[in-house]
């Protein structure tokens, strides 16, 4: 239901400043909900952040299945040596020096090669450290899709947020234009007599308090947009509005328990939180491995040459073999690594628990508030109308000397204020939905899709403020490119 509908002798789409307005065309079109979101999809940086971060820990799992794999390494040295020697010689049993005596080569060069290949045959601990990181990939991919759904809720949320701030800056721009008519009447009919100064007091503070209300909404619809752009990495000059005609029921299936058992089952945080509990499990597993031998396979060939004493020719040997290893004492570092393991182990079980009980929590809340905005929307919309016709009954009343006019701005102001509560109860019915979805773990593209069809051609549009030449307002705005990959 638009404003249209229930504003009272007053245009509709009042003529706003240079930032707002609200009637005519861009010549670039609307952007609708899917759009944004398939925009924000993306370009978010955090949800791009998180898919790196998944990649990562997808890499974890080869860094250590390699551990199990063949090692190969060559080791060369080339070497010039140089000795120093000073030795001295004595006849036999007289103790008479002859002198120093040097023999061999005091300057020659080497050469050396290495090759060593080992292939782990048995070694627990690397084992279960595989194991672990494909643990860490199951919690991660959790992780991901819950970034995921929390970006299209916020981007759904963001996009509403204009809409409402939009159809409330409409009442108030509305309700300024009728108050401060009514100002005008009251001051015309002061200067002829037929009232008080206080009414005309009365009325000018209640315009000055409908202006504030009017600048506060410009300046939310101004903050909404930007949010948008933030969650997104685009400008959007105008968005598609949200029909009168939609939809406002009871989510389906229209069962709470059905609700929190999709939440248990589907919920990406609960699954993450869960499988951090077989995270935390396999290093328990691991540092338990470390009591375990290690045994391996290896075998090296070295080659060695040297010119010492103008020789020539070249050694080199070989070796095969198995090669254990026992641990028989650490200094309590592998039982110390076990108890470190298993309180992590039950920290992961508390923090499960913990976000089963808040998950359960919200859904719960989420649908009993989903419902009740299902009876508040049509309250408020109800109560439109009813302020409608107290109004017109209160005017009527003012007209023949029942009523004064501080009774006609309470009813205006009462008027405006239902239909921006009549707003508010839309969106937030809309935004409830939309979260109790994702707190369910049911919040999708396709869940995106069916809140888009509830849109119409109608746009929203929002001007920039006017550039001096500068471009100081798109340079404030300048979130930034995004980072190359690998830079």
């Amino acid at each position: 239901m638009r404003l249209a509908h229930w504003a009272v002798n007053a245009p509709l789409r009042p003529l706003l400043l240079a930032v707002f307005t609200a009637s005519f065309v861009l010549p670039a079109q609307a952007a609708d909900l899917l759009t944004i979101t398939r925009d924000a999809l993306d370009n978010n940086a955090a949800l791009a952040s998180a898919r790196s971060e998944y990649l990562g820990v997808e890499a974890g799992r080869d860094v250590a299945r390699s551990g199990l794999l063949p090692q190969v390494n060559a080791t060369g040295n080339v070497a010039h040596n140089q000795q120093y020697e000073s030795q001295t010689s004595s006849r036999a049993g007289t103790g008479t020096g002859t002198g120093n005596v040097s023999t061999g080569d005091d300057r020659y060069n080497t050469v050396s090669l290495t090759l060593e290949a080992t292939q782990a045959l048995y070694n627990e601990v690397t084992r279960r450290e595989v194991t672990q990181a494909e643990r860490q990939i199951d919690q991660q991919v959790y992780l991901l899709a819950a970034t995921e759904q929390q970006l299209l809720i916020d981007t759904a949320s963001a996009y509403f947020d204009i809409l409402r701030a939009h159809e409330i800056l409409e009442a108030r721009f509305a309700q300024e234009r009728a108050i401060g008519r009514q100002l005008e009447q009251a001051g015309e009919q002061f200067e002829v007599g037929l009232i008080a100064i206080t009414e005309v007091e009365e009325a000018r503070a209640t315009f000055d308090q409908s202006r504030a209300d009017r600048i506060a909404a410009e300046s939310n619809l101004q903050v909404a947009f930007e949010a948008l752009e933030q969650l997104t990495g685009q400008r959007y000059a105008s968005i598609e509005a949200l029909g009168d005609s939609m939809p406002v029921g009871l989510p389906e299936p229209s069962s709470r328990d059905y609700w929190v058992e999709q939440a248990l089952e589907l919920n990406p945080q609960v699954l993450a939180q869960q499988a951090g509990i077989e995270v935390a499990r396999s290093g328990v597993e691991i540092a338990r491995a470390g009591n375990l031998p290690t045994l391996q396979a290896f075998g090296n060939y070295q080659y060695s040459d040297s010119d010492v004493d103008n020789t020539t020719g070249e050694d080199s040997s070989s070796q095969v073999g198995l090669s254990a290893n026992l641990p028989i004492y650490t200094g309590g570092r592998t039982s110390a690594s076990i108890r470190q393991g298993t309180y992590q182990l039950e920290s992961s079980q508390y923090d499960f628990e913990s976000q089963r009980r808040s998950s359960i929590q919200q859904v719960r809340s989420l649908y009993t508030q989903v419902s009740n905005d299902v009876e508040t929307v049509e309250a408020r919309q109800q109560a439109i109308v009813s302020n409608q016709s107290a109004l017109e009954a209160t005017r009527a009343g003012y007209e023949v000397g029942t009523r004064n006019i501080v009774d006609v701005l309470n009813a205006e102001q009462n008027l405006y204020n239902a239909i921006a509560n009549y707003a508010e109860a839309r969106y937030d019915y809309v935004v409830n939905l939309l979260s109790l979805r994702q707190q369910a773990g049911r919040l999708d593209v396709e869940a995106i899709e069916e809140v888009n069809a509830w849109l119409t051609g109608d746009e929203v549009n929002f001007i920039l403020p006017e550039s001096d030449g500068n471009d100081r307002y798109d340079s404030a705005l300048d979130i930034g490119a995004p980072p190359q990959p690998g830079m």
